[in-house]
């Protein structure tokens, strides 16, 4: 049974006024809550409409050439739902052709077309167009109208990004690599390409603006392939500068975190800085980097979290609560489960073989909650798979399909999240058993948050 909206609605009526903790764990595999799939969403961009988040990305299901362009919403920044897939491969050729290239799509509304305007990177297999494509629909997550491709000014363009600002002016963030970044304004139905309006001559890629206290925060990476980097910011008073010298907002050498800056949600006082984590090996196994921007002034910070809790309502963000440990091992298994080794888990040891012919499950009793709430579980297991595997996971009786990403790119275990309803006290009980007869993963532990 998979978990649908329907019923992630419902748990959030049963907790009442208990205040819900669900964590955005960054680098997680993160399932859909109608699809029982991590989601599909890289490079992406977030339009926030009426109160619902709709987050719109590349399809690496099938790896690097152009599958889809989906769209996913969310209520609370944590649990998505898919919603569309809003462009996708077309046997005809052309642009969004088999073996083609498009990656980083970007929404903006337009006010005086009524339009949501779609930029995208378009090339070819070995990013020699460098060009832009353009899209629009009446609807965020309707089916776009592919209007065609161009070089932005007759300007290479890769790694793009696009701003809106008070005015409903709009802007091209684009990575011309002869030449550097550029911000190019954007026609008054967004469609085309008008002026340059800021040139670096330095090679900063991925890159996206935020607007807070009439200052202009331009985030980018530098140019290393699929390999991360520190990433870095300038500020500036006016899109055409002058802009300060780029700077860190990550710890310096973390290498942001491991990730690669695709966009900056505005939220509140301050910012979420939302990034992918390349997998270039299986890019279908890439995870999402989000984390609250801290700011003082024109002084960014990004501090590294294991979770974090986002008040969309408030639009404020806390530290996540402390957490309880429950081992794979201690717990009851039944059936063809069993301990393994495991090199990379805590103690060396996890539970194997669940799911399966044998229908091995393990099932976690006694798990404490302070409250009564709708909060994050977080998972961490193993995959020696290329492809991910999955489990249905029963909490207290009501059942969801959970993903679980291939941990063989460089990982020795991963995390995923399961988003569920505990009562207060510790009468809980989670278990884990196979779908659909394959095997779910090797389970090292669930970490259970306190509150």
């Amino acid at each position: 049974m998979r978990c649908t909206i329907e019923h992630v609605i419902g748990a959030l009526a049963l907790v009442g006024a208990s205040q819900a903790s669900l964590q955005v764990i960054p680098g997680a595999t993160w399932t859909s809550v109608n699809t029982g799939k991590h989601i599909q969403a890289h490079g992406a961009g977030v339009v926030e409409v009426s109160g619902t988040y709709y987050m719109i990305g590349e399809d690496k299901t099938n790896g690097s050439p152009f599958q889809n362009v989906n769209c996913y919403s969310s209520t609370n920044l944590v649990e998505w739902k898919f919603e569309n897939a809003l462009l996708s491969v077309s046997a005809n050729g052309g642009d969004l052709g088999p073996n083609r290239v498009v990656e980083r799509p970007k929404v903006i509304y337009n006010d005086k077309t009524h339009k949501y305007v779609m930029y995208l990177h378009i090339d070819d297999a070995s990013y020699k167009e460098a060009k832009v494509g353009v899209a629009t629909s009446d609807t965020v997550c309707g089916k776009y109208q592919y209007r065609g491709s161009f070089r932005p000014l007759g300007q290479q363009s890769r790694d793009m990004g696009l701003f809106r600002d008070d005015d409903g002016k709009g802007f091209l963030l684009t990575e011309d690599r002869p030449n550097g970044l550029r911000i190019d304004a954007l026609s008054d139905d967004y469609l085309n390409v008008t002026k340059s309006v800021y040139l670096w001559s330095e090679s900063i890629e991925a890159p996206a603006v935020w607007k807070k206290d009439g200052y202009y925060f331009m985030f980018g990476s530098r140019l290393t392939g699929w390999s991360t980097n520190d990433n870095v910011y300038s500020y500036a008073k006016s899109l055409a500068g002058p802009w300060s010298p780029w700077a860190l907002f990550a710890d310096k050498d973390s290498h942001t975190y491991n990730s690669q800056t695709n966009f900056i949600l505005p939220f509140g006082n301050s910012a979420i800085y939302m990034g992918d984590r390349w997998h270039s090996d299986n890019l279908a196994t890439s995870t999402y980097i989000w984390l609250p921007l801290e700011i003082s002034g024109t002084t960014i910070h990004m501090t590294n979290r294991d979770a974090w809790i986002p008040d969309v309502k408030a639009k404020t963000w806390s530290a996540a609560p402390s957490s309880s440990k429950y081992e794979g091992e201690s717990a009851a298994l039944s059936k063809g489960a069993k301990a393994v080794s495991c090199s990379g888990c805590s103690g060396g040891k996890g539970v194997g073989w669940v799911g399966g012919p044998q229908d091995g499950s393990v099932s976690f009793s006694g798990v404490h909650s302070d409250v009564s709430t709708r909060t994050t579980v977080k998972v961490v297991f193993a995959n020696g798979d290329a492809a991910q595997r999955f489990a249905t996971v029963k909490v207290n009786g009501k059942s969801q399909s959970v993903g679980f990403l291939s941990t063989v790119d460089g990982q020795k275990t991963g995390s995923s999240i399961l988003n569920c309803d505990l009562v207060a006290g510790s009468g809980n009980q989670i278990t884990f058993e196979g779908l659909d007869g394959g095997y779910g993963p090797d389970i090292d532990y669930i970490s259970v948050p306190s509150k």
